[in-house]
């Protein structure tokens, strides 16, 4: 294939980026901007391989195979409550795949000073990216602890690490070469600062990581492209490190952190909240439905325990039944409910609930104090009142959705424990709390027999 034409068909691949990027801001269109997406990176995948003899076909055909056969079965079998695992494990993938990337220009002879730059780069921040995306997969399914990890002098470490990554990159950059040893100190420390990074956040923040951590491997990948000097990698590299920082600040402005904080690890901290006491009133599916059924407009509130009792079905039902009986209804999406950005809005879809349905936290909070009822299932942090009330709550600041102004409160729990960044809710005790305990997919369906009944 000829220049001209490789450029061509590069164009058209970023031309899909672009436009299905564009259609995944709409849950309508998002199904079409991700096969858009998918189409331009096979085509991006398919010159490339046709247009370099990289290596004989029918190993490229055979990795093809393994790779196609893995992504296949891990979407297939992969259940909702673990896709920001999954998340996490494809960020830190493309991270490696960077560094890998990059590593192997350093094949290439000749190479300028700027294409030794970027291959530091790709190397440096891909394995940031890879072994803090394992550490956020490892707090996120919770075979580490999901709580922030600190200690005294963290700070001052992390300084020191950063600092011989920048020395011995300046090294590595002044004697370039495969046995430099510099170049393994680069990896090494890429490694044990992308560790020491993500430690100290506690698991209440992995939205803003998860998201951070998908703009560092679009960044890698933008520098692996010019390390071997790939136009199509450039863009899409670009593309996913900008709408990676774009998602990282919203999810820092509903989190009440600032974008600085997250680079420089400066949130996460261990701080010791008020103790919540208080008298707890119960409620059974009968009382739950004899109360809905007289509500005239009631909302919904989403969070990660949805997930977990795979409820979102139900939940979409009840709100259906509520609605022929005259009642208005609507479902309040935080923005970082639940372990990665639009959880919420992935497991609704998933149900078929309307999106006109779906009101952000800005737009509820307003006329919340009018809602008849608010039905929280399995949201905890994103609904409690000490983020607005409790300057010693390590949650203190963070937005959320004020349902403990609505008129009646019930939220769905299998027990009072605390949600995931471990903090005490007072929602539990309020005056206008009725707690309904148990699976939350369960009771919702003992709520839709009373009305069926």
């Amino acid at each position: 294939m000829t220049l001209e034409l490789i450029n061509v068909w590069y164009i058209v691949a970023a031309a899909l980026f672009v436009f299905g990027l564009k259609q995944l801001s709409s849950p309508a269109t998002a199904v079409r901007g991700n096969l858009l997406s998918a189409l331009g990176m096979l085509i991006a995948i398919v010159v490339t391989l046709f247009s370099r003899e990289i290596m004989e076909f029918r190993w490229i055909l055979v990795a093809a195979a393994v790779g196609a056969t893995i992504g296949a079965v891990a979407a297939q079998r992969v259940a909702m409550t673990a896709m920001p695992e999954m998340v996490a494990l494809f960020n830190g993938s493309g991270g490696v795949a960077s560094l890998l990337v990059g590593w192997s220009a350093l094949y290439n002879t000749g190479n300028s000073t700027f294409t030794v730059i970027t291959i530091l780069l790709s190397i440096l921040i891909g394995g940031v990216t890879f072994s803090g995306s394992i550490v956020a997969w490892g707090k996120l399914s919770e075979v580490m602890t999901s709580r922030a990890v600190v200690f005294g002098a963290q700070r001052f470490v992390n300084g020191l690490i950063l600092g011989a990554l920048v020395a011995c990159g300046i090294v590595f950059c002044m004697e370039p070469g495969l046995q430099s040893p510099y170049l393994y100190a680069v990896v090494g420390l890429s490694f044990l600062f992308g560790v020491m990074a993500v430690m100290p956040i506690g698991g209440a923040d992995m939205p803003v990581v998860i998201s951070l951590l998908n703009s560092y491997s679009g960044l890698a990948a933008c520098a692996a492209g010019f390390a071997i000097n790939n136009n199509i990698l450039i863009v899409a590299g670009s593309l996913v490190g900008a709408a990676g920082i774009i998602l990282t600040n919203i999810m820092c402005k509903a989190m009440n952190r600032s974008l600085a904080n997250v680079l420089f690890s400066g949130f996460g901290a261990v701080k010791t909240a008020t103790k919540v006491e208080g008298e707890v009133k119960p409620i059974n599916t009968e009382d739950a439905y004899l109360i809905l059924e007289a509500a005239s407009s009631v909302t919904f509130v989403p969070g990660y325990g949805m997930a977990v009792a795979q409820a979102q079905h139900v939940v979409r039902e009840l709100g259906d039944i509520l609605e022929n009986n005259g009642a208005e209804v609507s479902f309040a999406i935080h923005p970082v409910a639940g372990r990665m950005p639009g959880h919420m809005n992935v497991l609704l879809a998933e149900a078929n609930v309307s999106y006109d349905q779906l009101v952000e936290m800005d737009d509820i909070n307003p006329r919340i104090g009018n809602i008849d009822v608010a039905v929280v299932i399995g949201a905890n942090d994103v609904v409690n009142p000490a983020a607005r009330e409790d300057e010693n709550s390590p949650i203190y600041g963070m937005p959320i959705i004020n349902v403990d102004h609505a008129r009646t409160v019930f939220v769905l729990k299998r027990s009072m424990a605390s949600g995931f960044s471990g903090v005490d809710n007072p929602l539990f005790f309020g005056e206008n709390t009725r707690m309904l305990f148990g699976d939350a997919k369960a009771s919702i369906s003992g709520v839709i027999g009373e009305f069926k009944g």
